[in-house]
C-alpha cells in the first residue's frame, strides 16, 4: 500500500492533499474522497487507504487551500472527536463559513485540476467514482453532475444542502447525472429531514440515467460514518460501505479491465 502527501495545481493555488493506491499493478480506478468540515486528517487517510485496499487509486484533497490547511478538533474526555452541534456558537459559524465557500464553480474548477493531476499518477483513464462526508457529499455530487461521464459512481455520506432554494441546488442538476448513485442518510441528521430525503428520491425518480439507492438510518446523527467521532454508528456505517463498494464494483470495473487489457 502506497500512501502519500501530494500537491495538486489548479488555477487558485496549490492545492494540498493525500493519496493511497495498491502497490504495483497499476493503473488503477480513481475514486475522489471529499471530506467533511472538519478537515483534513489521519481519520480520513485511514478510510483512503480503505478504499485503495480495494483497488482503487484514493484521491483525498484538501477543498479549504484556498484559505490555507484548516483543520479542526474537539475531543470529548473519552479522546472522541465531538459532534458539531455540541461545538460553541462561533466556533460553528466559523466552521459553516469555510463550508459555504466550497460551491460548485469552485468545485469544479479544483475536479479539474485532479482529473488533470491524475494523468501523470498511476490512474486508470475511465470511470471514476467519488465519496464524500457532510460537505464532501456535496461536492460528490457536483462530480457527478459535472464531470457526468466520467464519475459514474458517487456515494454521499450524510451529505449536507443538498437540497435548498439555490438555483445550483444539487437536487436540481441530478438529471445530469449517469451510472450509479448511493447515499446514507441519518434518521436524526436536521440536514437530512424527511422532505429533503423525499425531494431527493423525487429528483432521481425522474432521471431513468441513472440508478439511485439510499439508505435511512435510524437514530443515526449527522456525521454517524465517521469512525473517530462520539456518534458513531457502526452497523450504519457497515451497511454504507457494503453498498458503497458494490456499486464501485459494478461501476469503476471496466476501468481496471481496460487498463489491463
Amino acid at each position: 500500500m502506497i500512501g502519500k502527501e501530494l500537491i495538486v495545481a489548479t488555477p487558485d493555488g496549490a492545492m494540498d492533499g493525500y493519496a493511497a493506491y495498491p502497490d504495483g499493478g497499476g493503473p488503477f480506478p480513481l475514486v475522489i474522497m471529499f471530506m467533511d468540515v472538519w478537515g483534513l486528517r489521519e481519520e480520513l487517510y485511514g478510510l483512503a487507504r480503505r478504499v485503495a485496499e480495494q483497488g482503487y487509486y484514493c484521491l483525498l484533497p484538501n477543498l479549504f487551500y484556498r484559505e490555507g490547511k484548516i483543520r479542526f478538533e474537539r475531543r470529548n474526555a473519552e479522546g472522541k472527536m465531538v459532534s458539531f452541534d455540541t461545538l460553541p456558537a462561533p466556533l460553528q459559524s466559523e466552521m459553516r463559513s469555510h463550508s459555504a465557500k466550497v460551491d460548485r464553480p469552485r468545485t469544479r474548477t479544483d475536479i479539474a485540476a485532479m482529473l488533470d493531476f491524475c494523468r501523470g499518477e498511476p490512474v486508470a483513464p475511465g470511470p471514476a467514482g467519488s465519496v464524500g462526508f457532510c460537505l464532501g457529499g456535496r461536492a460528490a455530487f457536483y462530480a457527478g453532475q459535472e464531470f457526468p461521464e466520467r464519475f459514474l459512481a458517487n456515494a454521499s455520506l450524510h451529505g449536507t444542502h443538498l437540497v435548498t432554494d439555490a438555483a445550483d441546488s444539487p437536487h436540481t442538476f441530478v438529471h445530469r447525472m449517469r451510472g450509479e448513485v448511493y447515499c446514507g442518510y441519518g434518521e436524526r441528521d436536521r440536514m437530512a429531514t424527511l422532505d429533503i430525503v423525499a425531494a431527493l428520491d423525487r429528483a432521481f425518480s425522474a432521471n431513468p440515467s441513472v440508478v439511485y439507492r439510499r439508505h435511512l438510518h435510524a437514530g443515526a446523527h449527522h456525521g454517524y460514518s465517521l469512525p473517530d467521532r462520539d456518534i458513531h454508528a457502526a452497523d450504519a456505517t457497515a451497511t454504507d460501505w457494503r453498498e458503497i463498494f458494490a456499486m464501485f464494483g459494478r461501476k469503476l470495473s471496466s476501468a481496471r479491465a481496460d487498463s489491463r487489457a
